[in-house]
């Protein structure tokens, strides 16, 4: 078994030496520019690890991996395009160093190059490979737009909001495990089975941030905490306050949602309070812990040696156990 150590300097080391185009410059710059700006690469560690879960040869698997990350750079760089962003990883995004329309044209070049590398899986799989990856990078462009719609929406329920961070985030992680699993040759209902660790996982994973975003510690969680509270975003713990809330309670938090000129810190401060007096922080951790559950129960149920699936394990397990 390898180590995520070990996967991170090979995904690392191969992206590093890789070329997307050369002419026109303008095209295939801007992927060399963001590809380069770093990373964990967790993505396609995960579809190594899912490789060698199963005692695949993750050689085998490196193009997989590396289309995987060049996917997510794609969704990233017409994400930037779609929030203006400024910045990406604390530089320029493509739109603001090229322009808006070299980053569309870039990342469309991009997809297409990760259905390519995703191409060079043995022919024998590679139906159900691409069948994978069309899937997921389907979700994740549905997802996308839900959480765009939500933004002139004035009420969100749980079940959507669970369901766009399903498609956004999560399936991606579900989907790259199982392509790594069918590399390897794992049965169906094995690679079905991984699929639903990754998910299920993603869902806990961004529950967790939700909840970061308001109670984390900035230097620990990377992020200006508070965020989400600033910018009137739709995560589980606004959605679940404005289901919990009545008489005072709700117009206090319907007052700070409209209030555009408010200070920050007392804006935050005074929804913070909200949601304590509603004890939502307990109805995410609970919600958070109920996924994570799924996620392990998913994983115990494939049936391999409990040392073969130590790293993938403790992988998770660090996911989740992030310091607040």
């Amino acid at each position: 078994m390898h180590s995520i150590t070990d996967l991170q300097q090979l995904v690392t080391k191969t992206l590093a030496t890789k070329k997307y185009g050369h002419d026109p410059i303008e095209l295939y710059e801007p992927i060399d520019y963001i590809m380069s700006l770093g990373g964990k690469r967790l993505r396609p560690c995960l579809l190594l690890m899912a490789c060698d879960l199963f005692g695949g040869d993750i050689e085998k698997a490196l193009s997989a991996a590396i289309g995987i990350e060049v996917f997510h750079n794609f969704t990233l760089m017409h994400d930037d395009i779609m929030d203006k962003a400024p910045l990406r990883r604390g530089k320029p995004t493509v739109h603001e160093k090229w322009d808006t329309n070299v980053a569309i044209l870039s990342g469309d070049v991009m997809m297409v190059e990760a259905n390519r590398l995703m191409m060079l899986v043995d022919d024998n799989i590679l139906r159900p490979v691409l069948d994978v990856f069309n899937e997921t990078a389907t979700g994740v462009c549905e997802g996308q737009q839900i959480d765009m719609n939500f933004e002139s929406r004035a009420i969100v329920s749980v079940h959507e909001y669970i369901n766009m961070i399903r498609l956004k985030t999560a399936v991606l992680l579900g989907g790259l495990m199982k392509i790594g699993a069918l590399i390897a040759g794992a049965s169906q209902s094995e690679a079905t089975l991984l699929y639903n660790f990754g998910e299920q996982l993603g869902i806990a994973f961004q529950l967790q941030d939700d909840i970061l975003d308001v109670y984390g510690d900035p230097e620990k969680f990377g992020k200006q905490v508070g965020g989400d509270i600033l910018s009137n975003k739709k995560t589980y713990l606004l959605i679940k306050a404005l289901e919990l809330a009545t008489g005072d309670m709700l117009a206090q938090l319907n007052y700070w949602l409209n209030h555009n000129s408010a200070d920050p810190a007392e804006k935050v401060n005074a929804v913070k309070a909200v949601y304590a007096r509603l004890d939502v922080r307990q109805a995410a951790e609970a919600e958070m812990n109920k996924y994570a559950r799924n996620a392990m129960q998913s994983f115990e149920a494939i049936h391999l040696p409990a040392e073969r699936k130590r790293v993938l394990m403790d992988f998770a397990e660090q996911l989740l156990i992030r310091e607040y």
